[in-house]
């Protein structure tokens, strides 16, 4: 393996902050997408007479397509270049939406769904990829903040704007939505982000197919084995997931003796602070997917609010994460990730065990505003300083690999925390009442982001920061 130094890609900030703008729009439209589609559920039940095991299909294909192919995804655009592959992305999701407004049956609506997975699996490691080639070490950190505010504000807009489209144009709305984004990202794209040097020279096929067939055994026995009780081909999945989680392992460490290069080059977990931020945003994940649903539940049907209602009690969290990312995400490029990752980390865990007791102890219900401002602070305190802090040393010849690692960890910590969570309130209703049980499923999240608040606490100060 060639040990000659990469070639720099920094742009100047001008053009840096316009790529980031059209990768931004990308990053938008597929987080939006995870919040206003579950706004039009009722009313594609009500459309093609689906039974909720089914119609729930409409989610789960996205996130399994989403998830299986990141590994995969995210070295190609080490391979045939971040911007080619983010374009790519951006066609297959926005004509995946299109199908999935036109979808005459629910079948196909869900076959396109999965469609559109695999768009934004393809597009989503390469946004990551770009930032932190296009800016300065000491540049990403304000990047990386921007970039999580897109995130929050998709979170704000997703429901209210659902909520409207749906009420005016139908479920098929929310997929129209997705079209003049798509197009403008796609445009964009091609007009500001730059092509970048390639570095990969070959893609293992091998290394491929196991990594494909171990995340799709995980990712399915994670999401259905829960809420059927664990049935025995949901075990088998499980370990055979894990066996070929062993065997991809095994692969990537023989890659060159076998005369290809590694989808995922192991020397990238030598690397501290990538390895702890890697583990830690996968606890991330799993708190962020699964706390809403029990807190949503908790005050439409435990407080009696209106959807609308139980909306607005959210936009604190929205906006406070949105307004402060930025700012954060400055501070993360002269101060020790530490300080900002431990705080982040225990402001969502605090956020979480208040909400718990406000739910057990019957309190004013706007008590919970305080609860959702803590959540904010939390969010925009570990994204952007979680994902610079990894991010910022990792070698650029294996960017790529590194982005789609990252955000495999997260995804699949969003998949494990849904069905985790979903499972414990399942449990904590039946064995202690509703509202406990809502209370008590809520202290999972909590628990697992303190393993990731003890991987932050080791995280080194990067050599250009202040701390």
């Amino acid at each position: 393996m060639s040990t000659t130094p990469a070639p720099s890609t920094v742009l100047p900030p001008p053009q840096a902050w316009r790529a980031l703008a059209a990768l931004c729009l990308g990053f938008f439209m597929i987080l939006l997408d995870q919040t206003i589609v579950a706004v039009a559920t009722p009313g594609i039940m009500a459309d093609f007479g689906a039974r909720l095991d089914q119609v729930v299909w409409v989610t789960s294909i996205y996130l399994l397509c989403l998830v299986v192919p990141l590994l995969f995804t995210g070295r190609l655009g080490d391979r045939f270049g971040q911007r080619t592959l983010f374009r790519f992305g951006v066609v297959v999701f926005t004509v995946a939406a299109l199908g999935s407004m036109l979808a005459p049956t629910l079948e196909l609506l869900i076959l396109a769904r999965g469609a559109q997975g695999v768009g934004a699996a393809i597009l989503t490691p390469q946004t990551m990829s770009v930032i932190n080639r296009v800016f300065p070490r000491e540049r990403r950190g304000a990047a990386l903040g921007a970039w999580g505010a897109v995130g929050s504000v998709a979170s704000l807009v997703g429901p209210v704007l659902g909520g409207f489209v749906v009420g005016e144009f139908g479920w098929r709305g929310v997929f129209l939505v997705h079209l003049p984004v798509g197009v403008l990202a796609f445009i964009l794209a091609g007009l500001w982000v730059p092509r970048l040097p390639t570095f990969a020279r070959q893609i293992d096929p091998v290394s491929v197919v196991v990594s494909l067939l171990g995340m799709v055994s995980l990712v399915v026995a994670i999401q259905q084995g829960p809420g059927l009780d664990w049935p025995a081909w949901s075990l088998a999945l499980l370990s055979a997931g894990v066996a070929l989680t062993g065997l991809f392992i095994r692969l990537q460490s023989t890659a060159f003796r076998r005369g290809t290069e590694p989808l995922v080059p192991l020397e990238i977990f030598r690397n501290r602070n990538y390895s702890l931020g890697v583990f830690s945003i996968a606890t991330m994940g799993f708190a962020v997917s699964s706390i809403m649903l029990p807190i949503m539940l908790w005050l439409q049907d435990g407080r009696s609010l209106s959807s609308q209602q139980a909306g607005l009690m959210l936009i604190p969290m929205a906006v406070v994460a949105g307004v402060f990312s930025p700012l954060i995400g400055r501070a993360a490029d002269r101060i020790h990730p530490r300080a900002l990752s431990v705080t982040g980390f225990g402001s969502m865990i605090v956020a979480l065990v208040l909400t718990s007791l406000v739910m057990l102890s019957d309190a004013p219900v706007i008590l919970f505003l305080l609860s959702a401002v803590l959540l904010g602070v939390g969010n925009a305190l570990v994204w952007a300083p979680n994902s610079a802090t990894a991010m910022r040393s990792v070698e650029i010849a294996h960017m790529g690999a590194a982005s789609g690692v990252y955000n495999t960890s997260r995804q699949t910590g969003a998949v494990l925390g849904a069905a985790s969570v979903g499972a414990a309130m399942q449990v904590g209703a039946e064995l202690n009442g509703f509202i406990p049980g809502l209370a008590g499923a809520l202290l999972l999240p909590a628990a697992v982001l303190v393993l990731g608040l003890v991987a932050v606490a080791f995280f080194r100060a990067d050599p250009t920061s202040a701390g």
